[in-house]
């Protein structure tokens, strides 16, 4: 078995004070980082993703820019590249990140799986180089971000756990909906003291 960590947009634009900041974002980057620190040992590769948006136009009709934003398929403008909004929050320590993947660049991109490394290669190309067969996820947004990566990883052939600790949502409703979702579709739905628990 080898191990992947998804560390999924843990942005300054998501987290509290952002362009679309959610309840509790802070707190998962400084939790990410505390998960890191006592159990980076667990894992072969630790992926983080960002949204990395065009500044210029809409970026394939996910920004509101003529009209108000749905949050559902149009959202404000956020995250875009090279800005202070899509860069990782402070609390997330990078110090133990192997493979960064910029997603959404001029179009829309929900899933870890829709972007790429700073080489080109695609998300399936790291698993699959790196014999990667279980992938744990943590991060932000539970609803749309997480859900989206944790169903392409389960398509992909991995075993997924999530970690409801260390995620954050858009909305109480929809993150309970997409974690039923994730659970009727074969992700494990626990909390990072499943590490612990193996460790002892």
């Amino acid at each position: 078995m080898t191990r992947a960590l998804f560390i999924i947009d843990v942005q300054n634009d998501f987290t509290e004070g952002g362009a679309l900041g959610v309840e509790g974002g802070a707190a998962v980057a400084a939790g990410v980082t505390e998960l890191l620190e006592r159990h980076r040992g667990e894992y072969d590769v630790v992926v983080a993703s960002r949204d990395w948006h065009s500044a210029e136009g809409d970026n394939g009709g996910h920004f509101a820019v003529e009209s108000e934003p749905d949050f559902v398929e149009t959202w404000p403008v956020h995250c875009v590249a090279g800005t202070e909004g899509a860069e990782y929050h402070p609390a997330l320590s990078l110090d133990h990140v192997d493979v960064h993947i910029r997603k959404g660049q001029g179009v829309p991109a929900y899933s870890i799986f829709e972007g790429t490394d700073d080489d080109g290669a695609s998300m399936s190309d790291v698993l699959t180089s790196r014999g990667i067969t279980d992938v744990d996820v943590v991060g932000i947004a539970t609803d749309y971000c997480v859900r989206a990566s944790v169903l392409d990883a389960l398509e992909h052939g991995q075993h997924v756990r999530v970690f409801t600790d260390l995620i954050a949502g858009v909305a109480a409703s929809t993150s309970e909906l997409a974690l039923a979702e994730l659970g009727h579709a074969g992700a494990d739905i626990t909390e990072s003291t499943a590490l612990d628990r193996a460790a002892s």
